[in-house]
Order: C-alpha cells, then sequence, then structure tokens
C-alpha cells in the first residue's frame, strides 16, 4: 500500500498486490484539463515538463489528452532541464494556459521563469506544485493552479481536516502539514482498518480486505476499490496560489479519464 505514489502504471508492475492510497496521474491531469477548459475557458495550451522524469512525462501526457479530448489544443510540448527551464520556456507560443509538470525542487525556479519570460497565462499543475508553505517564497506566483489530494489550511470547514490539523499540531508542533503528510495518515489507517476487518495480519488475507474496501474515509477524501482496481476513484482538489497563499479553488471528479500507457 503505497501513501503518495500516483502512477496509474505501478499496480500492473507488483499484480494483485499493490494498492494506491491516493488518485491515479491520469485522474488528476484529466480533472486538471476539465477545470481549466470550463471554469478558466482555456482553449490552447503550452506544456512545459521535467526532461528525465517519469512522473512529469506520463502527467503532461495525460494532460494533453485529455485537454485535446475536451476540444482544446495544445500548441507546444517542451522538455526543460531542471536547473536551467529559461530556454525551454522562451520557446512557448503565446497561448490561454501553461501546464506545467514539475517536481517540487524545481517549482521555485520554473513558475519565476515563466513569468520573467512576459508569460502572463494561468499555470496550471500536478501535486508536483503541492509545495506548501514554500510558494511564500515565490513572489511571481500569480495565477497559478495545481491539483492535490487535499486542501489543508487552517480555514477549511472539513471536520476530518480539522481534526487531523490538530492531532498534526500535537505530533509535529510548528510544522504545517501538507497533502503528502494526510496521505500517509490515510494510508496507515486504512491498513490498520484492513488488519482488524481481516482479523489477522496473515498478508493474503489483508489484501482481500483491502480489495474489499469501499467507503473508507480519509482525511484525503472516501477511498475504496472497485472490483479488479487498486486505484482509488477519488476527488480531484484544485488549489489556487496568489502573492504566495494558497487558497481552495474546486474539487474535480473528472467524467473522462485517459487509459493508464
Amino acid at each position: 500500500l503505497t501513501s503518495g505514489a500516483t502512477s496509474p502504471l505501478l499496480p500492473r508492475q507488483v499484480p494483485d498486490y499493490l494498492f494506491l492510497a491516493a488518485f491515479g496521474d491520469n485522474v488528476q491531469a484529466a480533472a486538471g484539463a476539465e477545470w481549466a477548459f470550463e471554469s478558466l475557458g482555456a482553449r490552447s495550451a503550452a506544456v512545459l515538463y521535467s526532461r528525465g522524469s517519469t512522473y512529469a512525462q506520463l502527467l503532461q501526457g495525460y494532460f494533453a489528452d485529455s485537454f485535446t479530448a475536451l476540444g482544446g489544443q495544445v500548441l507546444a510540448v517542451a522538455a526543460y532541464d531542471p536547473g536551467d527551464p529559461a530556454a525551454a520556456v522562451a520557446a512557448l507560443p503565446p497561448v490561454d494556459l501553461i501546464y506545467l509538470a514539475a517536481l517540487p525542487d524545481e517549482v521555485a525556479e520554473a513558475v519565476p521563469a515563466l513569468r520573467r519570460a512576459g508569460i502572463e497565462a494561468p499555470i496550471l499543475g500536478g501535486d508536483g506544485l503541492d509545495i506548501g508553505g514554500a510558494w511564500a517564497t515565490v513572489p511571481e506566483a500569480r495565477a497559478v493552479y495545481f491539483t492535490t489530494h487535499a486542501y489543508l489550511g487552517p480555514d477549511s470547514p472539513d471536520p476530518a481536516v480539522i481534526r487531523f490539523r490538530e492531532e498534526y499540531a500535537d505530533a509535529y508542533p510548528g510544522h504545517e502539514p501538507d497533502a503528502f503528510s494526510a496521505l500517509g495518515y490515510d494510508a496507515a489507517r486504512l491498513l490498520l482498518a484492513a488488519i482488524e476487518t481481516a482479523g489477522s495480519p496473515e498478508p493474503e488475507a489483508v489484501r482481500a480486505a483491502l480489495a474489499a474496501t469501499r467507503d473508507f474515509a480519509g482525511v484525503t477524501g472516501t477511498i475504496g476499490y472497485a472490483p479488479g482496481s487498486r486505484i482509488p476513484a477519488k476527488s480531484v482538489t484544485i488549489i489556487g496560489v496568489e502573492s504566495g497563499r494558497q487558497s481552495f479553488v474546486a474539487s474535480v471528479l473528472p467524467r473522462e479519464i485517459p487509459q493508464p500507457e
């Protein structure tokens, strides 16, 4: 059972035994594409992704598939070298939306590079852009959005989030939780629930109990596995960033999801 992995290809690599607590990258990419097309009115996009990252490669491909299926146009797809995104940014055409598939330690360079190049189109990315409080150190972050697993801000009205924040503050004083903290919390509780349901820590019994899970209430949403699937069908949270401050934007369950490949 993985807490933070999002590749929808992983269950194929460990048949019958590997379960995800998170949604797949094809799901978050589809949710982002639908939201950008419908809520931002984006009809053209340029894709910028981290060279050498399997996560970024898969994510950008799923986004492009979803966006074009909606009727949008992807006018450019460019890979950037981590640490030096400027060259790839300079080649991007004018578009309604930039889709940025980046890793967390690249965000503070990639976003400023786009804004310094004079690109003012909204920037949308995946959960690699979920860098928590580090957004406060990126003053160029305006009209930035990303898909992730939960909104954990102190203004969240969700009782599960409120309870989780209280428990996290007790365990890690002075630190703010992020979505991956919540995924770890959910994965641990899900595993304990499966062991309790199985009545034993015996591996086959626990695997069967996980596979039979349908409506486990987690901080990051309801976790359940359809027959034959080991990736939960979960809504995707979209968060906006403006002047270093994050806010909840939307929760999206995409209508059409690209096949993992």
